[in-house]
Order: structure tokens, then sequence, then C-alpha cells
């Protein structure tokens, strides 16, 4: 008999014995089973600055894993190899959710990320995890797409503490058009995730002539302060040609500089630029005073003024999760 998914918002209807689009959610027998639960294709120990946190546990590592498949199908997609995979084509290793909480505690690592590809497809994986995580004395962190429905979101997202959110652009024709999905579930899964009192970071992949337009940058910019507010972190992210996009050039400096520019205008107090060197822009600075708090080079941090999450000299309160 076929069934219908209730994971995400396609509500893939999957005959038996075929898979709905994430390619790891298997009809077998009538059931729906993910067929990647517990085994990870990517593990890796990264500084928590890359998935990018900004103001989550600054100089942590955090323990990051992933398995094959992936709901949406981005044409510029950085990790194709493993999120457009099927199961049977990949390498990977058995990790059950127990085994993972102790191999990140005993990497030295104060949180674990879902990541790579997306939790929203790996889901049941990612929340059994996430409880064992949270049992070990652990934090849990979501880097992914959103693209999720209500229910299952809401679930997983009572045992994380942080999440970077990728917001592709405030365009449901580029949503259709570049990634195969819709905007709506995405904005409604930001809001989501704050009111439970998830830590939240944006980040815009800033693609030349997609979603680059003033307008657009703008009206995403105002979107994030009327409905997640001015402390939300944003990082613009510079685009490269890879994939099935590799007709457009990389992203101009210029060009992140001036949506950085319309982030602040608007109202955002945290803005950050990332995949290239541009002087200043991963510094995080005191929305009141201008004191540099944090500066970054890359991963690293060279320099943090933070005392007890305020700013030291005006003793401002700075959005985040310091310790």
């Amino acid at each position: 008999m076929t069934v219908q998914c209730g994971l995400c918002p396609k509500a893939c209807v999957i005959a038996p014995g075929q898979s709905g689009e994430c390619r790891i959610r298997v009809n077998r027998s009538g059931k729906l089973l993910a067929v990647t639960y517990g085994y990870p294709c990517s593990l890796h120990v990264d500084p928590v600055e890359k998935k990018p946190l900004f103001h989550f546990l600054p100089g942590s590592d955090i323990f990051s894993i992933a398995t094959v498949g992936c709901n949406l199908h981005c044409k510029n997609c950085q990790n194709w190899e493993i999120s457009q995979r099927n199961p049977e084509d990949s390498t990977a290793v058995y990790l059950p959710p127990r085994q993972l909480a102790a191999a990140a505690l005993q990497h030295g690592c104060r949180s674990v990320a879902y990541t790579y590809t997306d939790p929203a497809a790996y889901y049941e994986y990612a929340l059994d995890s996430a409880i064992a995580v949270r049992e070990a004395g652990l934090r849990n962190v979501l880097v992914t797409a959103a693209y999720i429905n209500q229910a299952p979101f809401r679930e997983l997202c009572r045992y994380v503490d942080a999440a970077n959110i990728d917001l592709k652009a405030f365009s449901d024709r580029f949503y259709r058009d570049i990634c195969g999905g819709t905007l709506k579930p995405v904005l409604d899964a930001l809001v989501l995730a704050k009111s439970m009192g998830v830590l939240v970071e944006i980040t815009n992949l800033v693609i030349p002539t997609l979603n680059d337009s003033d307008e657009t940058i703008r009206n995403l910019c105002r979107w994030i302060v009327q409905n997640m507010g001015a402390d939300t972190p944003l990082h613009f992210s510079r685009f490269f040609p890879q994939y099935k996009m590799k007709n457009l050039p990389p992203t101009p400096a210029e060009t992140l500089s001036r949506a950085a520019h319309i982030a602040a205008s608007e109202g955002l107090h945290y803005v950050y630029v990332g995949n290239i060197l541009i002087p200043d822009a991963q510094k995080t600075r005191c929305p009141e005073c201008g004191e540099t708090l944090i500066d970054r080079r890359r991963y690293a941090i060279v320099e943090l003024n933070l005392r007890e999450g305020r700013c030291p000299a005006c003793k401002h309160d700075i959005a985040g999760v310091w310790q």
C-alpha cells in the first residue's frame, strides 16, 4: 500500500519499495522507514563559528554530523555530493544516538550540530540523538533550511539550543525555481524556533542576479526585524559557482558590503559577511556604544571582550548564549 509522509510540506505519496524526495524515507510493506537512521556519512569536529554561529559559545568545538539525503534540491548546493546521493551509493558508519553523544564528549565538544545536508531529512535520527545529547549534558544545534512541517519541527526544537537557518531568498519564486520548495514554511519555522527559545541565527547566500537586488535584500531584512527581532544575527554569505549553477560568477565583495549596509540601515544589530575576507565584516560590536566585543579571523577568535554576556564599556546585554 502507498503511504504519505507528513514530515515536510512536500507530503510525498510513496509507493511500496520507493522513497520520497529526500531519498532516505522508504515505504517498506506500508510503513515508512528512515534507512539512514544511525548511519552518518560525515563526522567532523568543527569550530562553532563554521556553522556559522557567532552568538553561541564562541571559540568552542562542535561535533558535526550528517547522513545523506535532503528534501530540497538546490541548484547551487555546496554539499550536493551527499545531499543528493542515494543511501545505497554512500559510505557511512554506524553511530546510534547514545554512541554519538559519547563520541562528542570524548572529543571535548560542548555541543553537537546536525548539519551539512539537512536534519529535516534525517529527522528521526536527529531527534533521538538530540535527546541523548541533552541527557549527556551537551547542547544541540541545527544547521538547516527548515523546510519542515510545524508539528515535527516543534518536537525537535524542544531539544535544540541554537540554529542557523538558511533563508535562501525572500521570494517564493526563487524557492520554487532554484530549490524545489516554497518560502512560507521556512518563514513559519523561523518564527516557531524563536518562540520556543532557540537561539536563531540566519544565513542568506547572496547569488548574483537571483537574490541580490536592493529590494530583495531590504525586504528580507525588514521581515527579520519585524518577525524575529533586531537582535537576530544575519550572515550574508558569498556564492561560488558549483553543482548545477556554474554559469554565474562569485558574488562581488561590493555586493556583500552593500547587503550588510542595507541590513544595518533596516535596524539589524548584528550583521556579518562570510566566505570572503572583508575588513571588520566578522566583528561583533555593541549596538549601544559600538565597542568591539568579538573579533574573528575566519573561524578563529582573536579578541573576546564580553563580560558575562554584556558589553564591558556600557553594560548593554548582548543577545546570545555565551557560557
